[in-house]
């Protein structure tokens, strides 16, 4: 899907805040509101908006720790790797699973209510599983950044000339 200057606006737009009514989109990327509308969905469509979500503090809900996981797995077997990803996939104590290259297989971020939990979760997940070689835990003392955003390319033409480098524009 080529995606032109509007398009990209639109979804700043929409990263900023997702809950934009087509007519404050319209608005701030000077279009008509139909047109935005339709752009919009067509985006939605296409699969390039993947998610309309809220972001919730964790701490606000109970679960004020949050980790970052390395796992390493003895066997690379597609199916034990689809094995660990469906595992992964299912449990709700996880917010990212990054199948990663490198010194590790995975990299988890986990949010946690106390200790207790994540041993309980490590004990199912990590040393109750054969396929783990080895993890490791890291406890995150302060979120400095934390989001989803995509930096959006400067222009549409960016996107088209990939030999030239592009510039994010950071809002």
């Amino acid at each position: 899907m080529e995606l032109d200057d509007f398009d990209l606006q639109i979804l700043q737009s929409l990263q900023e805040d997702n809950q934009r009514t087509s007519q404050d989109v319209a608005a701030r990327v000077n279009l008509s509101p139909v047109s935005c509308l339709r752009r919009m969905k067509r985006l939605r469509e296409a699969g390039v908006v993947t998610a309309d979500v809220s972001v919730v503090d964790p701490a606000a809900v109970g679960r004020g720790i949050m980790m970052v996981v390395l796992v390493s797995l003895e066997s690379e077997r597609a199916d034990k790797l689809d094995q660990f990803k469906r595992a992964m996939a299912g449990a709700p104590e996880i917010m990212q699973c990054l199948s990663v290259t490198g010194e590790v297989d995975f990299v988890l971020t986990l949010t946690m209510s106390d200790m207790g939990e994540y041993e309980v979760f490590a004990q199912r997940h990590f040393w109750g599983n054969p396929n783990v070689k080895r993890f490791s835990t890291l406890v995150v003392m302060n979120r400095v950044k934390h989001g989803l955003t995509v930096p959006m390319p400067t222009s549409a033409l960016s996107l088209i000339h990939i030999s030239e480098p592009t510039r994010p524009l950071y809002i």
